[in-house]
């Protein structure tokens, strides 16, 4: 067995949101290699992650973002307790998902907030500019469905602050470091000067 110290399992742990005794049985299973055990605690992280879901989200913030005076945002975070509510993980969270919000200029929080009409509208388009190959037109049309609202919605979104990941797998990282469900529920965008 490769020699594992409580320093590597304690980083491991903070780093990845599992518990001890998972921190260490996947450096053991790793044979050491702590960024194969980081790398699995994390999938194993955002797997509990996906499961919470479900939860209710009650408590939260509801947080601001103004930028140079001209643009402002400001959105609801929830979260299941006051306690996470009150910690400096969840309210960075929802202090990016301001500053995304006033930078990126969503529209909708996630893919079933597009009005039926928009849907429809945009798809009457595309069919009408479709030329691929008939067999594959229902895959590709939902392909161009998806990246044509994928800018406005905040949650399919690249994240600003790393470009690797969607605000959705932003929000997931900090759902696996926190234990609870995490959800938007609301925000609204001001600009100086723009009415809607």
């Amino acid at each position: 067995m490769a020699d594992i110290s409580i320093e590597q399992i304690k980083k491991l742990k903070e780093l990845s949101g599992v518990g001890l005794t998972d921190a260490k049985n996947a450096l053991i299973e790793a044979k050491g290699d702590f960024d194969k055990a980081l790398e699995a605690m994390r999938k194993k992280g955002l797997t509990k992650a996906e499961k919470r879901g479900d939860r209710e989200t009650r408590e939260g913030l509801v947080e601001q973002y103004v930028h140079d005076g001209r643009i402002g945002a400001i959105v609801e975070v929830n979260c299941e307790t006051s306690f996470v509510a009150k910690t400096d993980e969840f309210k960075t969270l929802a202090h990016n998902i301001a500053m995304q919000v006033a930078s990126m200029a969503p529209l909708y929080v996630s893919e079933d907030d597009i009005p039926e009409k928009d849907r429809k509208e945009k798809m009457k388009e595309l069919e009408a500019n479709f030329k691929g190959p008939e067999k594959m037109k229902e895959q590709i049309l939902g392909g161009q469905m998806k990246k044509a609202f994928a800018d406005k919605v905040l949650l399919s979104q690249a994240y600003i602050l790393d470009d690797t990941k969607t605000v959705e797998q932003y929000i997931k990282d900090c759902i696996a470091k926190t234990g609870e469900n995490i959800t938007i529920r609301q925000f609204k965008r001001i600009e100086l000067g723009v009415t809607e």
